[in-house]
C-alpha cells in the first residue's frame, strides 16, 4: 500500500470553464451592451445570442443567463400574481351577484 507523504504540494484542479487569458471588457464595450438593452425586442434576442455563444466574452455570457434566469423569475412572478389577482376577482364577483 503506497503512502503519500505529507508535506507534497497540492495539484492544481483544471476548472475547464476558466480562461485565464479572457479579455476584461471595458468600459465603451459595458456601454454598447447597455444601449442594446433599451431596444425592445431586439434585447431579448441579443441575450439569448450572448448566452448561447461560445464565443462570446465569458463575462457578458454569464451575464446574459443571469438576466435570462431573472426575466424568467419575474414572468413567474408576473403570473403568479395576475392569477391571484383574477382569482380575487371572481371571487369577489361571485360574492356580489
Amino acid at each position: 500500500m503506497e503512502q503519500t507523504p505529507y508535506n507534497t504540494e497540492p495539484q492544481q484542479q483544471n476548472y475547464s470553464g476558466y480562461n485565464a487569458g479572457t479579455p476584461v471588457m471595458t468600459v465603451g464595450n459595458w456601454i454598447v451592451t447597455m444601449l442594446i438593452m433599451m431596444i425592445p425586442i431586439a434585447n431579448i434576442v441579443m441575450l439569448i445570442i450572448w448566452a448561447a455563444s461560445s464565443t462570446e466574452n465569458p463575462n457578458r455570457k454569464n451575464w446574459a443567463i443571469a438576466q435570462l434566469i431573472f426575466m424568467a423569475i419575474g414572468i413567474l412572478i408576473w403570473i403568479a400574481l395576475a392569477g391571484a389577482i383574477f382569482s380575487t376577482m371572481g371571487n369577489l364577483a361571485q360574492a356580489f351577484s
